[in-house]
């Protein structure tokens, strides 16, 4: 068996590293594209990811506060520093790297995956920093997936979990694919679907569109989320956006169609849904 090479967090280039950011974000800048965050590494418990590295909690404050930071702010960048970018089993990670009270000064929040763990993690932190932000980063359909089962678990963790767990966004990756899930680095992913599979001039919509497309078109930048009644069949997460417009998201988590009640202020109506589908209303 062939050994696998993993890349470890070297110290002695963390000012090579930060100095990268730096003339990534001007380059950038230089051609009209800001960039409004980043994150220091991802998944840095990862040790398989290509390219990646692995990075400690203890590495990652030491970058942060002694090179990143102190290179963004000697260079006038404000492009945010997230931290963390890795999945919600390791909630203490984003919190040791934050307890470093030097480093946190830097940082704008932590993001997050859910291929292991239980979206609650990003609750667990917020209960510690409740100044610092959180971001739902990636999670990915595969081609071996199915629509509706995908639809059901990234509509309920994705994009209810994550908002109702105080995340300001979230995120499916990827945009778009080949019929082949390229084009990907050497040894990236072989069945990432894209949310479009785009073969020479025809394409199509997959289920990761449709994931999104239930908020996307309807909560815009600027929205926030208030507060909504949850059951067990029906996991839901509800706005009101910049226009003053109320949206609610709501999936049919159960085995049976439901029908139910929705109900703001002294107003209600009825509506159902049959199982495993999302409904988006707005008033």
């Amino acid at each position: 068996m062939a050994a696998v090479s993993v890349a470890v967090c070297n110290p002695q280039y963390y000012s090579v590293y930060a100095q990268y950011f730096v003339k990534y974000i001007q380059q950038m800048k230089a051609k009209g594209i800001t960039i409004d965050a980043i994150t220091v590494q991802n998944e840095p418990q990862h040790g398989g990811n290509n390219p990646s590295m692995v990075m400690s909690a203890a590495q990652q404050a030491e970058l942060v506060k002694n090179h990143l930071g102190p290179a963004f702010q000697s260079a006038g960048i404000t492009t945010k520093i997230i931290i963390w970018d890795h999945n919600c089993d390791n909630p203490n990670y984003p919190i040791t790297v934050l307890n470093d009270a030097t480093a946190r000064q830097y940082i704008d929040g932590s993001a997050f995956h859910l291929y292991a763990g239980d979206i609650s993690a990003l609750s667990s932190v917020k209960a510690v920093f409740p100044d610092k932000n959180l971001y739902f980063t990636e999670q990915w359909t595969g081609a071996n997936g199915t629509f509706n089962g995908d639809l059901k678990w990234h509509t309920k963790n994705v994009i209810i979990g994550s908002m109702r767990n105080w995340s300001r966004n979230a995120l499916e990756w990827n945009l778009a694919s080949n019929p082949f899930y390229q084009p990907h680095t050497a040894g990236g992913c072989s069945e990432c679907k894209g949310a479009v599979t785009i073969d020479n001039s025809s394409y199509i919509r997959n289920v990761s569109y449709y994931i999104i497309a239930h908020a996307s078109k309807f909560v815009p930048a600027g929205s926030v989320r208030i507060a909504s009644t949850i059951t067990l069949t029906l996991p839901n997460v509800a706005f009101v956006t910049p226009a003053g417009k109320k949206v609610l998201i709501i999936l049919n988590d159960g085995t049976g169609p439901e029908s139910f009640n929705i109900k703001f202020k002294t107003k209600w109506t009825v509506a159902a849904l049959a199982a495993g589908s999302v409904g988006t209303f707005i008033w």
